[in-house]
């Protein structure tokens, strides 16, 4: 028992943590769990699509959803990066300063040139950004939102 419990333990996080957002969005997992949200549903749909092993033949086929001109993102990192740190980054971008709103640029890939920008952005549009501090989803989705709005900072939004 325990030899079959160490690698579910293991990977399926692994697996999970691999898919940001729209985990499940090819495959039979996007197919069975369609239209739910939430974490459980994601990672059933991950799960789903590990066990069977079909997102390969939906890729390469164009079926189940999946596209073959897809493209890898590591936008992950900045999910979780919101997800764990919500509140410092919300008194961060309403002071104008602080390592979260530092550390959250160098993810974006932010250059020195427009940092002083990205700062006053998060702190002018702060009550749109972090209109809900519980979710790291609207969080996320207001940032991209708000620099896709900025003519000089637009370049950044799909690192978000």
């Amino acid at each position: 028992m325990k030899k079959l419990l160490f690698p579910l333990v293991v990977f399926l996080p692994v697996t999970a943590f691999a898919a940001a957002n729209n985990v499940g969005s090819c495959g039979l997992g996007s197919k069975v769990f369609e239209g739910q949200k939430g974490v459980g549903p994601q990672v059933l749909a991950v799960t789903t699509n590990g066990t069977f092993g079909n997102q390969t033949f939906g890729i390469t086929s164009g079926t189940l959803g999946c596209s073959q001109d897809g493209v890898v993102s590591s936008n992950w990192k900045t999910a979780l990066f919101i997800d764990g740190n919500k509140s410092q980054l919300a008194r961060d971008a309403a002071s104008g300063q602080g390592e979260t709103l530092d550390a959250l640029a160098a993810l974006l890939k932010i250059d020195a040139a427009d940092k002083a920008a990205f700062v006053s952005l998060t702190k002018t549009h702060h009550a749109e950004i972090f209109a809900s501090v519980e979710s790291a989803e609207s969080i996320a989705t207001q940032l991209k939102a708000a620099l896709q709005a900025d003519a000089r900072l637009a370049k950044y939004a799909d690192a978000v």
